[in-house]
């Protein structure tokens, strides 16, 4: 009988026709393999809402499909509650407005319940049996269940130079490389989707790496 796997995909930042060209090339197992997306689904990109609904056919589909908070989706939820609008605007949160604007119906809020209820269900951080999974990393020297949701969506340094064993591999997202980075204790999974690079996924336990070209 063939093992389960895992596949986690980086960030995507509204990319909706990378994402699907990804997804079309993992070897996924609906149902049997479990799928993992590390935050940052979206702001930047042109398709924002497309990549929400995309990932919520995936969850009301399949099961095993499990979905963490990144600090765009942090700050989009601050935004709405009037909270540190300016810096939402700032890190091009407009992008996301702008796309449920043009599709709002003319009744009823900016953005669809089901995506209101899908921002507050993401999680911090999974942890499976040889990983971590997380957005954008940990703080070194602090128990996992100590971490802030502030570092988990993101931090940068100190976490990205330090050899610091959390007891577990990290897989994390937010700082963008051109290439994944791979250390002994890190894997970096973000290279830079919406800045006309890759979207990355890595399959776990191979650690082997699938990618698109933007």
């Amino acid at each position: 009988m063939e093992r389960e796997k895992t596949f986690i995909v980086g960030d995507i930042h509204g990319c909706l026709h990378m994402l699907k060209r990804l997804m079309d090339k993992i070897p996924w197992r609906p149902g049997k393999d479990t799928l993992i997306f590390i935050g940052d689904y979206i702001d930047r990109g042109s398709h924002s809402k497309g990549v929400v609904d995309y990932i919520l056919d995936l969850i009301r589909d399949y099961q095993r499909v499990n979905c963490l908070l990144g600090n765009h989706e942090a700050m989009l939820l601050d935004y709405l509650s009037g909270k540190d609008q300016d810096l939402y605007l700032a890190n091009r949160g407009f992008t996301t407005l702008k796309n449920y604007l043009t599709e709002k119906p003319k009744e009823g809020p900016l953005v669809p319940p089901d995506h209101i209820s899908f921002y507050h269900s993401l999680r911090p951080f999974m942890e499976l049996r040889d990983y971590y999974v997380v957005h954008a990393g940990f703080r070194p020297g602090i128990e996992i269940g100590h971490q802030t949701q502030e570092d988990m969506t993101w931090i940068r340094e100190p976490f990205i130079s330090s050899a610091h064993d959390f007891g577990k591999m990290v897989i994390f997202g937010h700082t963008p490389f051109r290439e994944p980075l791979v250390t002994d204790n890190k894997i970096g999974l973000d290279t830079g989707a919406v800045y006309g690079n890759r979207l990355t996924c890595v399959e776990l336990p191979e650690e082997r790496f699938y990618s698109v070209k933007a």
